[in-house]
């Protein structure tokens, strides 16, 4: 990619449309398909041949008699025309001379729930319908909680069938002041009440003589009134990492779509959550080369340091960047077909990073029934970078999943990102780490061993502990495989879980180290990036970083536990060396080529170098 590029100063032009995404939600033949149908009507969008197609409909399923059904030009599965209900979420396209939209004619049958979810998700405004005959009911606060829960500020609350209580305007203003009693703490910007009839198409698009007490707008005024959410460019820049982008060894690029802000090539970035700063030094859009970004750009960056940056990680302006913590406060709707399990594993997908992630709900409740909106606490195994929700939409929404199915149980979106470690302190050591090494009369430190399966890394390890302990030292060894039956036997072998194999084995031998004793890790740690994060965490050289190198056809014909040949056979998803990669030490410290080597000979390599560095 580098030198393939077409120098540009300016912006990619952006035509200046004025569109407002809104749904309609309510419960069951509430009219939410009848009150668009007739919009859409009403507007001029329906062509002559679906008129035709409508009036043919009409008579074979239509609910209003001889007269036209309009529910039926949106309910397009058969599924639905036959029950005449909508199951999935409907997309409608309208404009007016003032505004164009986007509309998602969503379910109102509870078991469709986690469908009003998804359109709810995308939209900037929501129409609450409620039967004029029937009055509030149990799906219209949940659907309300909902939009709510979605960051939709701004509510329209159409009282529908008007005609069905003779226009009452007394009927209007009871269900009026009871919505309004009902959203009170749901954070709505605007609620405006219309009294409507979408059969008779009364106050949709102009005043309607039948109700001559109501002086407000009709709802296709109120909706062009409403303003629209803000593009996320106002807001402080963020970008996802979602791809590392290395053609060859001269550009490293990090590719993904702006979410927020906006950056320019000069701009200092941190990335997070581990907070390394580098200068951007270019940016890319497909090929062409520009001087700046901003929200809902798809890009890649190149920096001008050397910084490690993988899938996940969240870039950010170095002086305006998102909270780090490991907990999560969470307002989420539970999806799942059984209800929550707090014994059942989950992974939450929060921007381009999926994670092992443990649901406590607030409250001290155990369990959440399909549909229901809870709050609670998310607990990961490491820090992520985040925003609320209410900061950040883009970067402030995740979904649970369960690891066991694999099954979306849970959308939801952060409320807050506390900072757990301000009530947590370091407590003091009652015997210090040298006071440790003067007892054991040697230096404690952390033996990393690196390499494919079947490398010989659990042997040289064996061989080393057997060496440093006949000269007396104290030692432990942390090995990949019985660490997984044990500390880490909840990890699997994504990329998350792998990830945070690595973080708990080299916490572990810190602490060993820590103690005065020699901790000898033996491991695949396939990432250099995760090794060089448990580096990080020592001083002083107290990590070496040992690679047990041997080729994938010397592993393959020793496979001294079958897995290549499972992995062969398919039994091994993601198996490391044959369907996921292994980056090799780029500067280990020591370089043990076991095809040459016997464990002996290899252990007490390890050991002379120990030696040199004065750990012995």
């Amino acid at each position: 990619m580098d030198g393939a590029v077409t120098a540009f100063t300016g912006r990619t032009h952006r035509p200046n449309r004025d569109l407002l995404r809104f749904l309609t939600c309510g419960s069951v033949d509430d009219g939410k398909s009848t009150l668009i149908g007739r919009l859409l009507f009403e507007t001029g969008q329906v062509p002559e041949d679906q008129l035709a197609t409508l009036e043919r409909d009409s008579r074979r399923f239509g609910t209003d008699g001889a007269n036209l059904d309009y529910a039926l030009l949106l309910d397009g599965l058969e599924a639905e025309r036959e029950q005449g209900i909508t199951i999935d979420v409907a997309y409608r396209y309208m404009s007016t001379p003032r505004r164009s939209f986007i509309i998602a004619d969503t379910p109102g049958h509870e078991q469709y729930t986690r469908n009003m979810a998804t359109g709810a998700s995308t939209c900037d405004a929501a129409v609450v319908l409620v039967d004029a005959a029937k009055g509030i009911t149990a799906q219209t606060a949940r659907h309300s909680r909902i939009v709510a829960l979605f960051g939709i500020r701004h509510v329209i609350l159409a009282v529908n069938k008007i005609d069905l209580v003779a226009d009452d305007p007394s009927v209007f203003e009871a269900i009026r002041a009871a919505y309004a009693d009902l959203v009170a703490d749901l954070g709505f910007r605007s609620v405006l009440a219309i009294p409507v009839s979408a059969r008779r198409g009364d106050n949709l698009t102009a005043p309607s003589a039948a109700t001559p007490w109501y002086d407000g707008p009709s709802l296709i005024q109120a909706l062009e009134d409403l303003p629209v959410a803000d593009t996320g460019i106002a807001r402080p820049f963020r970008m996802s990492v979602q791809y590392v982008n290395r053609p060859d060894a001269h550009f490293r690029g990090y590719a993904g779509t702006i979410a927020s802000g906006e950056v320019r090539v000069g701009d200092a970035l941190a990335v997070c959550p581990g907070g390394r700063t580098a200068t951007l030094a270019r940016i890319l859009s497909g090929d062409v080369e520009v001087t700046q970004a901003q929200a809902g750009d798809a890009v890649t960056l190149e920096l001008a340091e050397s910084v490690d940056v993988a899938r996940g990680d969240v870039l950010a302006l170095a002086d305006d960047r998102p909270a780090a913590s490991d907990r999560l406060n969470v307002r989420l709707l539970w999806m799942g077909d059984q209800p929550f399990d707090p014994a059942r594993r989950h992974q939450v997908k929060l921007g381009a990073r999926t994670l092992p992630a443990r649901l406590t709900l607030a409250n001290g409740a155990a369990t959440l029934a399909a549909n229901e909106v809870a709050d609670g606490l998310l607990s990961l195994p490491s820090a992520v970078a985040a925003d609320a929700f209410r900061d950040d939409p883009a970067q402030g929404a995740f979904v649970l999943i369960d690891r066991g199915t694999g099954v979306t149980v849970a959308a939801g979106v952060i409320t807050d990102v506390p900072d757990h470690t301000a009530h947590i302190h370091q407590s003091p050591v009652a015997v210090s780490r040298q006071a440790h090494e003067l007892l054991n009369g040697h230096q404690g430190g952390v033996v990393w061993l690196t390499g494919l399966s079947g490398a010989g890394k659990s042997t040289v390890a064996q061989a080393l502990q057997q060496s440093l302990h006949g000269r007396g030292c104290r030692t432990v060894l942390l090995d990949g495989d019985n660490l997984r039956h044990g500390l880490n036997r909840d990890l699997g072998f994504s990329d998350a879980d792998r990830a945070e194999n690595v973080r708990r084995t080299g916490e572990a031998a810190r602490l060993f180290a820590e103690a005065g004793v020699i901790a000898i890790c033996a491991l695949i740690s396939p990432r250099q990036a995760d090794r060089d994060a448990v580096r990080a965490r020592f001083d002083g050289g107290r990590f070496v970083e040992v690679f047990v190198d041997a080729s994938l056809e010397s592993c393959r014909a020793r496979d001294p536990k079958g897995l290549y040949a499972r992995a062969s056979a398919g039994t091994i998803p993601g198996f490391t060396g044959i369907a996921a990669p292994y980056e090799a030490p780029s500067a280990p410290d020591l370089t043990l080529a076991t095809e040459q080597l016997s464990p002996s000979l290899a252990a007490e390599t390890v050991r002379g170098l120990l030696e040199e560095r004065g750990w012995l």
